[in-house]
This record gives C-alpha cells, structure tokens and sequence, in this order.
C-alpha cells in the first residue's frame, strides 16, 4: 500500500517515511501545500498524512480542493494546533482523522491501520471490464485467468485502474511510478504500457490500454460485435 506524506518538518518526514517502510507501506514524501495537492490529486495514494501548517497552502486548504476534485482516499491530519475548534476544522474540511503533535508512533500506526482498514476491498482489488488487479499480490485476474505483474507493471496498471478514463501523460506516470528524481525517459514507459498489453490480451481480458497523441494514456472496455 503506498502513503503520501506532506510534511515541512523535513525531520519529522523522514522519520515517519522510515517508520511506515518497515511496517511494508511505499511511503512518498513532499514538503509543501501546492506539491501536496498535485501528488495527492494524481489517485495513487492507499492513505494522505498532511501537515496543517505547510507553506504555499496550509492543511485545510488541501484538503479542501482534494475532495473538491472527489478524491475519498483517506486523510490523516498531524499538528501541533490542538483546540478544539482546530479539531474541528480539520475534520470538516475533510479529514478523516486529528492526531496532534507530538503523538506515539505506535498511535500513528495504530490509525494508518484503522483508516486503510475502512476502506475494506477498495484497499484490496481494482476492477475494470473483466478484469481485476489484486492489490496484495500484483496480480491480474480475469475469469479463471491470472498473470503476475512486476513492481513496475502493477504500478504502472494500477495508476491506470484507479482512474481508468482518466488520461495520464508519460510524464505524469514517470513522476508517480519511477519518482521524480529518477532518471527514466518516457521510453520507459511505452515499453511497460507494452508489457502491460501483451499480459492483458495473454488473460483475455477486455480492457485496453488507449493512447492519446500529446494527452497520454487511459483505459476503454473493448466491446465485442
């Protein structure tokens, strides 16, 4: 399951990114509002942890525009701000939970665990057409027909899963799969969207992956005559 943390206190993010990864979580750092908001919106995050006071926008901001744009993938808030009337806010502006600072990190993982836990089979499967990716084994199903996926092909298949008509530019999928201080082209990606067909077409599913000259790619449900 995959994390993103928005988090100024550079410290503070890396601690709980070493935390989270060796409990298995692929945990994401930022480390400010605006960059919070463009990761987040992107659908590939099991579960957001947000700062409240963050520069550019603060956390009730973001929160805000991330269910403006109808993203329910849970929000754990941290801060410092413990009032009541800022326990308040955070939740009606979205979140799902206010953890105050500072916090036990057994409590942290405690409510990591509670969050994902309610999102029941979301967390578990994606589907689309015919076709099912189980998220815990990176796996492909399609009727009695199943196919493993690499870490990169299910990374890859599940950003198009989450939000399959959706176009995504080879730019966007280089920065979310291959991170954005890697040195992958956007050959990288073609060649794993290839993959990706061929495997699709191996199980017989009906899903296709459709490319967009300038736009990227999205998914479509190929119906027979």
């Amino acid at each position: 399951m995959k994390i993103l943390i928005v988090e100024d206190e550079t410290l503070l993010a890396e601690s709980l990114k070493t935390l989270l990864e060796s409990k298995g979580f692929q945990v994401e750092t930022v480390f400010d509002g605006m960059s919070g908001q463009e990761y987040a919106e992107s659908g590939v995050y099991d579960l957001l942890i947000l700062d409240v006071m963050l520069p550019g926008i603060n956390g009730y901001q973001l929160t805000k525009q991330i269910r403006a744009k109808r993203c329910g993938t849970p929000i754990l808030m941290l801060t410092a701000r413990s009032a009541l009337e800022d326990r308040i806010e955070g939740l009606n502006s979205g979140a799902d939970y206010y953890l105050t600072k500072p916090f036990d990190s057994r409590e942290l993982l405690a409510c990591v665990n509670a969050l994902l836990r309610r999102q029941g089979s979301q967390v578990d499967e994606l589907s689309y057409g015919n076709t099912y990716l189980d998220l815990s084994s990176g796996t492909l199903i399609c009727g009695e027909r199943n196919i493993r996926l690499s870490a990169k092909e299910f990374d890859v298949m599940r950003l198009l899963m989450q939000n399959p008509e959706r176009n995504h530019s080879k730019e966007a999928i280089l920065a979310h799969v291959w991170g954005y201080d890697s040195n992958a082209v956007e050959n990288h990606v073609e060649v794993y969207v290839g993959f990706l067909r061929k495997k699709l077409a191996g199980i017989g599913s009906d899903v296709k992956i459709v490319a967009i000259r300038r736009l990227g790619y999205h998914l479509e449900v190929a119906h027979s005559c």
